[in-house]
């Protein structure tokens, strides 16, 4: 999901300050270039049709674009927008393209399911294989399918209090899974509360969920010490309010303290499948007693997957079970698991989601991780560049930030949104917050360097330097 911030100057940070003070002056110029090159978007957007805020979804209009572009094709990585503009996209979708818009297996599968059903609420002729697939690529031994990772994240949250008989759930500050309830809440002074920017909150969050800074093991261990939590929610990488590292034995100690008190860990990695073949749990050798994969992993068609351990399933069907009544579990909705996601999770996992599309994948990002560091150092700017596998994002202060309260203050709403628009007119979109950047298997070397060079022009600009070429 896309939030924006109001724009600020930083007054605690003269150099910042100036920095942000040129980044709005570029701004302006930046949003006027943009709409003389999209009359027809323009028009379309003055018209007015029959949407709310005239979108699809009313997020559409929080990026730093004076208006949405308006896309007329998507294959790849390139992206044309109905006034004709083509542009390389880095930001995927948030993570949903993660491997190219239309990859060719994902469009076979479509044609060739397309005449068999698309949904029965019935397994189709694809589920042994998928199941056999996901259990080899991501370990756990027992999965089940749903349409989007705030779906799988709300199962798996229902299943680890089904399994536990306790209520509560732990959040790391500042933490995205989707448009979950319980997750959807700040530390603030000390205290769990429902985000302020909720619409239609009706009851506290802070009831059944307590959430912690991210790399704070004394927090875990005292937040899990009443016995009171069912499950520890977790980004192996928190990646929406910056991407936030864990620090070196954090994992370690997560999965020993949840052990101990009887909680069970789910990571949620609908961004961090970016980290490698079988995500950040696979790459790094975690070990989740429930694991959640969204966006990427159909090739773009609405499916998700969520795993569980031997035990964890033998306690949930023990619990389904024991139920003294007849009727609706909570978990599942009609269009899980239908012949339509199983074709494209298994042309997806047997011919995308492979060892050699990662090597590619690294192959231009290690181009653009590269770049954009010597960029920055040639420009004097005292930022960072934070990667997991194929996503990368420059971070606005010299060393990596360990939690959400750095994360929220190194942050510039006012730069962020100049160098995303300054980055579009030059031929390339990122995400429309903090400017990640997403490397596709088709993008092309050429790429990964015009983007280099696209950015150390704008760094150069916002730092009133001229980079080294």
């Amino acid at each position: 999901m896309i939030y924006r911030r109001g724009h600020r100057l930083n007054q605690q940070n003269p150099a910042l300050a100036e920095i942000e003070a040129r980044a709005a002056a570029m701004l302006s110029v930046e949003a006027r270039i943009y709409t003389e090159r999209r009359p027809k978007a323009l028009a379309s957007t003055q018209a007015g049709n029959g949407f709310f805020d005239g979108v699809p979804m009313h997020w559409m209009l929080d990026w730093p674009m004076p208006f949405p572009m308006i896309v007329d094709r998507a294959s790849g990585v390139r992206l044309t927008d109905v006034d004709g503009n083509e542009v390389v996209d880095l930001c995927l979708g948030d993570t949903g393209a993660m491997f190219g818009h239309g990859p060719a297996p994902i469009l076979r599968a479509l044609e060739g399911v397309a005449h068999r059903g698309l949904t029965t609420m019935l397994p189709s002729a694809d589920a042994n294989v998928v199941a056999s697939l996901l259990v080899e690529r991501f370990g756990l031994p027992r999965w089940q399918i749903a349409a989007t990772a705030s779906d799988a994240n709300r199962f798996a949250i229902r299943a680890a209090r089904a399994v536990t008989g306790r209520r509560k759930i732990l959040v790391f500050d500042g933490c995205y899974h989707g448009s979950v309830d319980e997750t959807l809440v700040d530390l603030v002074d000390g205290k769990t509360l429902s985000r302020a920017s909720l619409l239609g909150q009706a009851v506290d969050l802070g009831e059944n969920t307590i959430s912690i800074p991210f790399n704070d093991e004394e927090a875990l261990r005292a937040a899990l010490a009443s016995g009171e939590v069912a499950c520890v929610l977790a980004e192996p990488v928190m990646t929406n309010c910056g991407m936030i590292l864990p620090e070196e034995g954090f994992h370690d100690v997560l999965r020993r303290l949840t052990r101990e008190a009887g909680t069970l860990l789910l990571l949620d990695e609908t961004h961090t499948i970016s980290s490698g073949l079988g995500g950040y749990t696979a790459v790094h050798g975690l070990e989740p007693d429930i694991l959640v994969m969204g966006k990427p992993i159909g090739g773009g068609i609405p499916v998700s997957i969520w795993g569980m351990t031997f035990d964890v399933a033998a306690l949930l069907d023990k619990a389904r079970k024991a139920r003294e009544t007849s009727g609706h579990s909570g978990i599942g909705t009609t269009l899980s698991g239908s012949a339509l996601q199983l074709a494209c999770l298994r042309a997806s996992l047997e011919q995308i989601v492979t060892a050699e599309t990662y090597a590619r994948m690294g192959r231009q990002a290690d181009v653009i991780d590269e770049g954009l560091r010597a960029a920055i150092a040639d420009c004097g700017l005292p930022w960072t560049v934070t990667r997991v596998g194929a996503r990368l994002e420059v971070v606005f202060t010299d060393t990596p930030v360990r939690n959400a309260v750095e994360a929220r203050a190194a942050a510039s709403s006012t730069i962020e949104s100049a160098l995303h628009l300054a980055l579009l007119n030059r031929g390339f979109l990122v995400t429309p917050f903090h400017n990640m950047i997403l490397v596709a298997p088709p993008l092309e070397e050429h790429e990964a360097q015009g983007l280099v060079r696209a950015y150390r022009d704008v760094l150069g600009e916002l730092a009133a330097t001229k980079a080294a070429a």
